[in-house]
C-alpha cells in the first residue's frame, strides 16, 4: 500500500485555495441586486417618518377638539342652576377677620333692683323673665327702720306746714329755720331707702321697689317672706333692645380693630350688624387673647347673655404688610374654578355664552380673591355657581368624545 505523504509546497497551497474560492463567491453579487436592496431599506426609513408625522397631526387634531368650548345658557337655565353673574369693577378690599364671640349684657341698660335697707319680702308683683315698663311694680317689702323714716317725715312735714302757715309775725324766724331743715332731712332719709319725697300716708313700714326703666328681668333671686340684706339684688333688669357682644382675637391682631369701625355678627344664619366700642388693652394670661367689645342693636330679640356667635371684623392692614386698600379687581374666591389645569373664570361673551378665561391671582383677602391678569373693569362673569357651569362644559366634552 502506497503512503500518501503531505509535503511541505501542497500545505501552503491549501489557504491560498480557500482564498481564491472566497473572492470568487464575492464576484459573483451582481450590481443589480445591490442597487434592488438599498432602496428597500430607504423605503422602510421613509414610511417610518410618515407614519410618525402622521401620529403627531392627529394628536394635534384631537387637542384642538377637547377645547372648552363657550356654555350658551338663558335666562331661566341660569336661574334653575343658581348662576349668577356681576360686572368687574374696581374696589377697595380690606381684611375680614372672624372670631368667636359671647353675648353680654349691655352694662349701661342693666339695673340690678336691690333694698337700700334690711327688709322682709312681702309681695312680688313681677317674675323671672318679665318684660315690664318704667315704674312698674316688682316687690313690695317691709322694714321697721323704713316705718320710722315714714314716722318722722310725716311730723316733719305737718310741723312745716303749720309754722308756714303762721308766718314770721307769729313764729321766731329761728323756729322756721329748724322746721324746715327737720322735713328736708325727713325727706333725704326717705329717699335713701328708696321712699318717695313725700309722706304716703302709711306708716307701716312698707315699700315698693319699681322698674327705673323698661327691659327685662333676666334673674329673679328671692322668696316671699325672705329677709334680705341691704344691697342683695332681687331682680337684674336688662334693657335687650341693645347688647354687647365680646370677640375673642389674639393680641396681635385685636391691634388693628379699629374703635368705631364695623362688625357683622352671625347667628342662627342671620346677619345682624354692630359697631366696635373698643378693643382691650389686656390679653389674657391662660389663652394670650385679647377681648374686642361690640355694640349691636338687638333687633326681634335674637341676642340674649350667653348666647356664642360668630364675629366679622374689617381689619386694617398689619403694619409688616402691602397696603390692599387700593382698588383693584377681585371676584368671590368660590368663582375660581380648575379646568384643563388652569385657573378659570367664567365670563359672557358677546353672543352671551359663558366662555372658561384662564386668569393669573393674587391674594385672597377675606372671600375675595385678586385678580391680576385675564380680566378687566366691565367684564360680566360668573360669581356664583361656576360649579354648574363647569359640568355642563365637562357634559358637552364627553358628548362630542362619545359622536367620534
Amino acid at each position: 500500500m502506497r503512503t500518501l505523504l503531505m509535503t511541505p509546497s501542497r500545505l501552503i497551497m491549501l489557504p491560498l485555495a480557500a482564498a481564491l474560492l472566497l473572492a470568487i463567491s464575492a464576484c459573483s453579487k451582481t450590481p443589480e441586486t445591490e442597487s434592488a436592496q438599498a432602496p428597500t431599506a430607504e423605503h422602510a426609513e421613509s414610511s417610518e417618518a410618515d407614519h410618525a408625522e402622521g401620529a403627531e397631526a392627529h394628536a394635534e387634531a384631537g387637542e384642538e377638539g377637547e377645547a372648552a368650548e363657550p356654555v350658551k345658557m338663558d335666562e331661566a337655565a341660569l336661574k334653575a342652576a343658581g348662576i349668577k353673574l356681576q360686572t368687574l369693577q374696581p374696589s377697595s378690599l380690606s381684611e375680614e377677620l372672624r372670631a368667636p364671640g359671647e353675648v353680654v349684657d349691655s352694662a349701661y341698660g342693666t339695673t340690678l333692683i336691690t333694698p337700700r335697707v334690711e327688709s322682709l319680702v312681702v309681695r312680688r308683683h313681677a317674675k323671672l323673665g318679665d318684660e315690664v315698663r318704667a315704674g312698674a311694680p316688682l316687690v313690695t317689702l317691709a322694714s321697721v327702720e323704713v316705718s320710722d323714716a315714714q314716722a318722722d317725715l310725716r311730723i316733719a312735714e305737718q310741723e312745716w306746714r303749720r309754722v308756714s302757715a303762721l308766718g314770721r309775725e307769729a313764729v321766731a324766724g329761728r323756729r322756721i329755720n329748724e322746721a324746715k331743715v327737720a322735713v328736708e332731712r325727713a325727706r333725704a332719709k326717705a329717699q335713701a331707702y328708696g321712699l318717695p319725697g313725700t309722706s304716703s300716708g302709711s306708716v307701716n313700714g312698707q315699700f315698693t321697689l319699681t322698674a327705673p326703666h323698661a327691659g327685662r328681668l333676666t334673674e329673679d333671686d328671692f322668696v316671699v317672706g325672705e329677709r334680705i340684706e341691704p344691697g342683695k339684688a332681687l331682680f337684674r333688669l336688662v334693657d335687650e333692645s341693645t347688647v354687647w357682644v365680646d370677640a375673642k382675637l389674639p393680641s396681635g391682631t385685636a391691634s388693628r380693630i379699629e374703635a368705631g369701625s364695623a362688625a357683622t355678627i352671625v347667628v342662627g344664619g342671620e346677619h345682624l350688624v354692630g359697631k366696635v366700642l373698643r378693643s382691650a388693652h389686656r390679653t389674657s394670661e391662660a389663652t394670650r387673647n385679647a377681648s374686642v367689645r361690640v355694640e349691636v342693636p338687638n333687633e326681634g330679640d335674637r341676642l340674649h347673655g350667653g348666647d356664642f356667635v360668630e364675629v366679622y371684623f374689617e381689619a386694617a392692614p398689619a403694619a409688616n404688610t402691602d397696603n390692599k386698600s387700593a382698588t383693584q379687581l377681585a371676584v368671590p374666591t368660590d368663582a375660581l374654578v380648575q379646568l384643563e389645569g388652569e385657573t378659570v373664570v367664567f365670563r359672557r361673551n358677546r353672543a352671551g355664552a359663558l366662555e372658561p378665561v384662564p386668569v393669573r391671582v393674587g391674594e385672597v383677602i377675606g372671600d375675595r380673591t385678586v385678580i391680576r391678569e385675564g380680566l378687566k373693569a366691565g367684564d360680566n362673569v360668573v360669581v356664583a355657581g361656576a360649579f354648574a357651569v363647569k359640568s355642563q362644559i365637562l357634559k358637552a366634552q364627553l358628548g362630542e368624545g362619545h359622536g367620534h
